[in-house]
C-alpha cells in the first residue's frame, strides 16, 4: 500500500477488523497493540500507545514517557491464520522522535550508512525449528513419536507426518506475502526448515518476525509446540538461522565477481565485508547467540548425526558448512545466528561489523575448505583459526569489549542488553540442575 486510501480499501475487500500495531522488545520478541480497522490513520500518525517501562530493554521507567509504535504503511498485511486481522510493523517513538532503544530504529540508522553510499544489504534468513510436545511429566519430545532416525535429514516419513502443519504454515506465510520456495526436515528429529525468497535486510527482519508469530500460533492450533529453542536436544543438531547476505546497488551485485581467482565469486568489496565479520564474530555472537542456551549450539565437536551443522570457528570456506561463514558462491552465509536472535539487531551488528571491514580494507585471509570439525586444537591454532565464545557470559564480554559494535546500537541499547543477559547468565550460574543433582546429592 502506497496511500491511506489504498489501505483503508485494502482493509475493507479483506474484511480485516482490527490491526495489530506490531514491534519487538530487545529480545526480538512480537508485541502488539489490537487497533480498530477504522483507527489505522491512529496507528499511521501518533501511535499506538505503550506503558514503556513494561517492556523489555526500553530504557523507560515507571514514571516516563510513553512508548508510541507509529506503523509503517508499506508493511500492513494479512494475518491468515487469524482471519479479520492484519498486521502492521511500527517503530518506536517516543516525545514524537524515533527512539534510540528500538531495535528496528537501531536497524533503520545502520541502513542508512549503506544507503549513503548507494548500497543495500539483501538478507535470506533461514529459521530451523522443532516440532514438539509435552508428555504428562513436562518433559519435551518430537511431536511425532516416530520419527526416530539416527540421521533423519530430509526424511520422507518425517515430513510427510507433519504435513498438515507445514502446510498450512506455508500457505498462510504466502497469503502473507513470504514466497515460500521449500520445506524440508532437518537433521534433528522433530526438526524442521521453511526457506523463503531473500529480501532486503529490513524487510526480511519483518518477515522473520512475521514467520515466527505465524509457526508458534498454528502450531499451538494443532496440539503442538512450535520452538526455535537454540538447543532443544543435547544430543541432536541445534536449531541455527543462517543468514545468507550480499550487497547490490539497485542494479547488480556488489559482492559477486565471476573473475575471482578462489574460486569463491567474491569481489573486493565482499571480502572486505567479510573481514569484518571474522574480526568483530565475538562480539556479535552476543546478538545473534543471545541465549544461555545458544552456547549448547556452538560446541567444538561432533553430535551423534555426525556433525552438529553450528559454527564454532571463526573462519570462512568454499561451500565449507564447518566454518562460521559458508561461501555458496558470490555471497556470504553468516552461520552463527539461531532463531533466538533478535534479528534487527544481529542486522545491525553485521552491518556495522562489515563496514569497519570496508573502511579499513580487512581480508580476511585464505578460506579454509577442510571439515573443521575434524581439526584438534594445535590444527586450529597452526591455522590461525579462532574459536566463536563458548558460553554466554564471554560473547557479553566480547561485545562490552567492542566499541564498533556498541556504538552501532547505541550506549543507551547496548548497556540494556549487557545488562539484562548479565542477569540471565547469573541466574544461570545459581540454577541447580537435574545433572547436579543426580551426580552430587549421594556422592559427598
Amino acid at each position: 500500500m502506497k496511500s491511506l486510501a489504498e489501505a483503508k480499501k485494502f482493509l475493507k475487500d479483506n474484511s480485516i477488523k482490527y490491526v495489530l500495531a506490531q514491534f519487538v522488545d530487545i529480545h526480538g520478541v512480537a508485541k502488539v497493540k489490537s487497533v480498530p480497522a477504522s483507527h489505522l490513520e491512529d496507528i499511521l500518525t501518533a501511535g499506538a500507545g505503550f506503558a514503556g517501562g513494561a517492556i523489555w530493554g526500553m530504557g523507560i521507567a515507571p514514571n516516563g514517557p510513553d512508548y508510541m509504535a507509529v506503523g509503517e504503511l508499506a508493511t500492513l498485511n494479512l494475518i491468515p491464520w487469524q482471519p479479520g486481522y492484519a498486521r502492521i510493523v511500527c517503530d518506536g517513538h517516543v516525545n514524537s522522535r524515533p527512539y534510540e532503544y528500538d531495535s528496528r530504529v537501531v536497524l533503520k540508522k545502520q541502513i542508512a550508512r549503506l544507503s549513503k553510499r548507494g548500497w543495500t544489504l539483501y538478507t535470506g534468513l533461514e529459521p530451523e525449528f522443532s516440532l514438539l510436545h509435552r508428555d504428562d511429566n513436562g518433559a519435551i519430545h518430537p511431536m511425532d513419536d516416530t520419527d526416530t532416525l539416527a540421521k533423519p535429514c530430509y526424511d520422507y516419513k518425517g515430513i510427510t507426518r507433519q504435513s498438515a502443519f507445514l502446510e498450512e504454515l506455508t500457505e498462510s506465510l504466502i497469503a502473507a506475502g513470504l514466497d515460500v520456495y521449500q520445506i524440508d526436515h532437518e537433521d534433528a528429529n522433530g526438526q524442521f526448515e521453511i526457506n523463503y525468497t531473500y529480501a532486503d535486510c529490513l524487510k526480511s527482519a519483518d518477515d522473520f518476525i512475521m514467520f515466527k508469530m505465524a509457526a508458534s500460533e498454528i502450531a499451538n492450533a494443532h496440539g503442538m509446540i512450535c520452538s526455535l529453542m537454540p538447543k532443544p536436544f543435547s544430543n541432536r543438531p541445534g536449531n541455527g538461522m543462517h543468514m545468507h547476505m550480499s550487497i547490490g546497488d539497485g542494479k547488480k551485485s556488489l559482492f559477486q565477481d565471476d573473475s575471482d581467482k578462489t574460486g569463491h565469486g567474491l569481489s573486493k568489496l565482499a571480502y572486505h565485508f567479510l573481514g569484518g565479520l571474522l574480526a568483530h564474530a565475538p562480539a556479535i555472537c552476543a546478538l545473534a547467540a543471545p541465549s544461555v542456551n545458544s552456547y549448547k549450539r556452538l560446541v567444538v565437536g561432533q553430535s551423534l548425526t555426525g556433525a552438529t551443522w553450528a559454527p564454532a570457528y571463526i573462519s570462512y570456506g568454499n561451500n565449507n558448512r564447518s566454518t562460521m561463514v559458508r561461501i555458496p558462491y558470490g555471497r556470504l552465509e553468516l552461520r552463527l545466528p539461531d532463531g533466538g536472535c533478535n534479528p534487527y539487531l544481529t542486522t545491525a551488528a553485521v552491518i556495522a561489523a562489515g563496514l569497519d571491514g570496508v573502511k579499513r580494507e580487512l581480508h580476511p585471509g585464505v578460506g579454509n575448505g577442510d571439515n573443521l570439525y575434524d581439526y584438534s586444537p594445535a590444527q586450529l591454532k597452526e591455522k590461525g583459526i579462532g574459536i566463536l565464545p563458548q558460553n554466554l557470559n564471554l560473547a557479553l564480554d566480547a561485545l562490552e569489549a567492542d566499541q564498533v559494535i556498541c556504538e552501532a546500537l547505541g550506549e543507551g541499547l547496548s548497556g540494556e542488553f549487557l545488562a539484562l543477559k548479565r542477569a540471565e547468565w547469573i541466574e544461570y550460574q545459581r540454577h541447580v540442575s537435574d545433572w547436579e543433582i543426580k551426580r552430587y546429592v549421594e556422592f559427598f
